[in-house]
């Protein structure tokens, strides 16, 4: 096991990395910027490295500082978390050229799926349905011939991206003439690369995602999935695991993520994203090639901690598990907890946390690295914390949730704490009938 590791992130995500660590007997650095100078991760890592000023592209994104952070305090390997470096090739090529070990996927199982294109690709050649769609387009004029023959509406996607950014529907011509390009802007300011793709949009239907692991060598297990279905704008905000599926295709599913991980010998923690329509129709949409925000509710019901074995497989210790060793109980249900005001929009509410009180209890969790005085920069995303429940059932797993919510104090920014507890009264979500479109049509939000 390695002696030391750097987190190349911040945040909460940071704090999980270092929780773990800690508990293995693994010390740790963590890079930051100069807005994140007083954030929980750097106060409590081992060892703390100022990597440039606010702005992500020359902190979180300056390959040579975080190199460089690295080999000056001799960690050995680079937990990248998720956003930032975690999905960059280039980067995790760049750890290995330096004797440097990537915690995560090899930069080649990353550049053959880290692209929606790529990800299409390497689906069909495993015999996992996708979405009609198209590779990467030239210009306009390739997307309007492909939209024609795939029909309105179409949904043009960044081919490298992630989080539901870069995304646009487009419903005719006139639309896809001028969101053609801005979606290629958008696509070049959050991720580098102006490359977009072009898949038919379905109105209705459940985003259902499944958790993988992998040894490198061909070795790959499930640890169940997750409904992501609860979103707004493409962004998620409640997550849970089990989805309710019937067993039938849930197992369908859970092959198909398999069999395409297996196809590459895909090595570490990954998520295959499905979407799911009305008639129970799934495709895949593409791999996420890291572990993801809402991890939690899968190692909820797994009792699995999903960094240990991401650190074990990066050591060359192996998976120590077998998918029979996987025994998955109870529900598990995930709120992001983000600093955004209900009055405008849902707009990041950045600035100061006056006072800060999580839920406790039985089967009550909290990823945070917020605390009271804390001032939340305007800089980066809006996640306060993660609040994470876990009982035997669905219907207990959502009282509990309620209960939870109802007991979170904030002051200072206001947060979507509100629209949670009103979610989880819903009758529609209480008895699972949600897609993606769940806040329009059943709240209005």
């Amino acid at each position: 096991m390695f002696k030391k590791i750097l987190i190349a992130n911040r945040g909460e995500i940071a704090l999980r990395v270092i929780r773990t660590a800690r508990e293995m007997g693994v010390k740790t650095v963590v890079v930051h910027s100069t807005a994140d100078e007083k954030s929980l991760p750097v106060l409590i890592a081992d060892e703390a490295v100022c990597v440039g000023p606010p702005a992500s592209n020359a902190s979180y994104l300056n390959i040579p500082n975080i190199l460089s952070a690295a080999m000056m305090t001799g960690a050995e390997a680079i937990h990248p978390g998720y956003g930032f470096m975690a999905e960059n090739p280039d980067f995790a090529e760049m750890c290995r050229e330096h004797g440097i070990v990537f915690i995560g996927p090899t930069p080649e199982s990353m550049r053959a799926l880290g692209s929606k294109a790529g990800g299409r690709e390497i689906a069909a050649q495993s015999n996992v349905p996708v979405v009609p769609g198209t590779g990467v387009l030239e210009n306009v004029d390739a997307a309007l011939l492909a939209a024609k023959q795939i029909g309105y509406p179409v949904l043009l996607k960044a081919s490298a991206g992630g989080g539901g950014r870069g995304q646009k529907i487009v419903r005719t011509q006139e639309e896809l003439r001028s969101a053609f390009g801005q979606a290629q802007e958008e696509a070049r300011l959050y991720f580098g690369d102006p490359a977009i793709i072009m898949e038919k949009f379905l109105e209705e239907f459940r985003h259902v995602e499944v958790q993988v692991m992998g040894d490198g060598q061909g070795h790959v297990i499930h640890i169940g999935e997750r409904d992501c279905s609860i979103q707004r704008r493409n962004q998620k905000l409640i997550e849970e695991a089990p989805s309710t599926l019937p067993d039938t295709l849930r197992q369908e599913i859970l092959d198909a993520g398999v069999r395409l991980a297996r196809h590459v010998n895909y090595a570490g923690a990954g998520t295959l994203e499905f979407i799911v329509d009305r008639d129970g129709n799934y495709y895949f949409m593409e791999m996420n090639t890291r572990i993801q925000v809402e991890h939690c509710v899968s190692e909820e019901i797994s009792g699995l901690d999903f960094v240990r074995l991401q650190l074990g497989v990066a050591a060359g210790e192996g998976l120590p598990l077998r998918q029979e060793d996987v025994r998955l109980r109870g529900h598990a249900i995930e709120c992001r907890i983000n600093a955004e005001d209900p009055d405008k929009d849902f707009r990041p509410a950045a600035g100061k946390i006056e006072d800060i009180h999580f839920a406790g209890g039985p089967g009550v969790r909290v990823d945070s690295h917020a605390y009271s005085g804390y001032v939340i920069p305007p800089h980066y995303d809006s996640l306060i914390g993660k609040l994470i429940v876990w009982h035997d059932s669905r219907d207990q797993a959502i009282s509990r949730m309620k209960r939870a919510l109802e007991e979170t104090v904030i002051h200072g920014p206001k947060t979507t704490v509100p629209l949670y507890i009103k979610i989880m009264d819903n009758p529609f979500y209480r008895r699972g009938a949600v897609m993606t479109n769940f806040l329009r049509t059943r709240l209005e939000v």
